[in-house]
């Protein structure tokens, strides 16, 4: 089987992490891999912000929970809840994606851009997990102050984030496909 293809179908979210950092070589091209994502009319509207702080990385967790427990949302409530529940997964590092607020693509853009580095950790042997909780947070008043902190330029909005580590034994979610998500016409 073709090696892209193998690493696309064996690619699972990965929501338990050692503590060791990843390292910088792997970062760089998990980062490229995001940098060389397709975008309309290649506006390329991101901004990665790498968090590899433990203590700001856990105010963030702490902040989000914080922000759910009191969320009319029951979903995102019974998460702000769950003492044993971490937003990023205790993972040693975190990418927080944000995209050109002006720009209406960048949602689909950034989306792209987090893909390609899903696919380059799994490459790499690099847990990761797709975050999208962290955004209620950091779009929010009580969130405003942790966008100086980390850095998010003026007029780019938080709108993903990405979980990475080596991963702490194996996925708890397998593979699924579902057959009838595809039709075909000829």
């Amino acid at each position: 089987m073709n090696e892209i293809l193998k690493v696309i179908r064996d690619r699972r979210s990965t929501r338990n992490f050692l503590p060791d950092q990843i390292k910088e070589s792997d970062l760089k091209n998990i980062l490229d891999a995001g940098i060389y994502a397709p975008s309309a009319t290649n506006k390329q509207p991101w901004h990665f912000t790498v968090v590899q702080n433990k203590d700001l990385i856990d105010r963030l967790n702490y902040s989000f929970k914080e922000f759910a427990k009191k969320s009319d949302n029951d979903y995102l409530r019974k998460f702000g809840n769950n003492e044993n529940f971490h937003v990023f997964y205790n993972s040693p590092t975190v990418i927080l994606v944000s995209g050109d607020e002006t720009n209406r693509y960048s949602p689909i853009d950034c989306a792209a851009a987090v893909e390609n580095m899903l696919i380059a950790g799994e490459s790499l042997g690099v847990g990761s997990c797709w975050i999208g909780f962290i955004e209620y947070l950091l779009n929010s008043e009580e969130g405003k102050g942790f966008l100086k902190e980390l850095q998010i330029p003026e007029g780019f909005r938080q709108i993903h984030a990405v979980s990475l580590g080596y991963k702490k034994g194996t996925s708890t979610n397998g593979p699924s496909r579902k057959e009838n998500t595809i039709t075909y016409i000829k």
